[in-house]
């Protein structure tokens, strides 16, 4: 098996020494963010520019265009010239929740952007207020189950990773709840530690330091195994024996789709060195966030899971933003 490091080394040596050779950006570049700044996008986003401008040679300077679920932000990169001088952060919202949550969007995803790497997924945990009789995730659910939609959870909007996680395992498992979307993770929060909601679905970027100071409890977290930073709290699969079941928010790096092949076996090239670096991921797992490697191949297959997964429950929610 190969190592952590040597794993995150592969999408390098998937390319041509040449074609990561072959361009160079002659001008500062700009990284736009459909988020406001200071959020944990915006400080990944930040985090990885300034390393991958050294490396090519060029500044990177970050634009927050936040509105529309992140498609405004999408669409001034769908619409930007595709030289290699701009990029956008596109994760599980843009590419696999939006196309199904719209009816009509002013660019398409699959056509006009390209994508070049992973980057980095949120854990996600399913947390409730402090006073909550519920102190397990069996407990939450067996109320939801004894009085449907009566059970408030906040998130940080219809159609985020945070609502769809928790309407994934509500589904699942038979239950129902009263979703209260609100304009982002801060203000899920504040009402959360004030009980005016239930419960939520936190990611431990932004809610994690609530969660290790009891100011929320964690009942469960959706991934795939348990967190150093929370040790004590079991998975969703561990409390009530879901097998399989994993939800994440997670983000990857694109350019517009017509953008040169050399340009982007060069940008992708830097990304992976980026996201491979030691202090990087130090400063990764510092906030929250656990790094990810993998090419457009492996990007292009995250979609396409999460596709599976999440669109049948959309249609089935009947969920729209149009």
């Amino acid at each position: 098996m190969p190592t952590r490091r040597a794993a995150l080394a592969l999408p390098l040596a998937a390319l041509p020494c040449a074609a990561r050779a072959d361009w160079a950006p002659d001008r500062p570049m700009r990284w736009i963010v459909g988020y406001p700044a200071g959020g944990g996008t915006d400080v990944l986003a930040r985090l990885l520019a300034a390393t991958m401008g050294e490396r090519l040679g060029q500044p990177i300077v970050v634009e927050n265009r936040p509105g529309a679920a992140t498609n405004i932000g999408a669409e001034a990169a769908a619409r930007a010239e595709p030289d290699g001088h701009t990029l956008f952060t596109a994760g599980n919202e843009t590419l696999v929740f939006n196309p199904a949550l719209y009816r009509s969007l002013p660019f398409e995803v699959d056509r006009d952007l390209r994508l070049l790497g992973l980057m980095a997924q949120f854990h996600l945990a399913v947390a409730v207020r402090p006073g909550s009789p519920a102190a397990t995730l069996p407990a939450l659910l067996d109320r939801a189950r004894a009085e449907p939609r009566r059970i408030d959870y906040g998130s940080p909007g219809v159609g985020s990773p945070h609502h769809l996680a928790m309407e994934r395992l509500a589904r699942e498992v038979g239950v129902r709840f009263n979703h209260v979307p609100y304009r982002g993770m801060a203000p899920v929060l504040n009402d959360l530690m004030a009980g005016t909601v239930e419960a939520a679905v936190v990611d431990l970027a932004a809610g994690g330091e609530a969660l290790r100071s009891g100011r929320i409890r964690p009942l469960a977290l959706c991934s795939a195994a348990r967190q150093t930073s929370l040790p004590a709290v079991p998975t969703v699969a561990e409390a009530i024996g879901l097998a399989d079941f994993e939800a994440y928010a997670w983000q990857g790096l694109t350019t517009p789709a017509r953008t040169p092949d050399a340009a982007a076996a060069r940008l992708t090239a830097a990304l992976a060195e980026t996201v491979a670096q030691l202090p990087v991921q130090a400063r990764m797992r510092e906030i929250g966030l656990e790094p990810l490697a993998g090419g457009p191949e492996a990007y292009r297959a995250r979609i396409e899971r999460d596709r599976a997964a999440y669109w049948p429950l959309i249609r089935a929610l009947g969920l729209t933003l149009d």
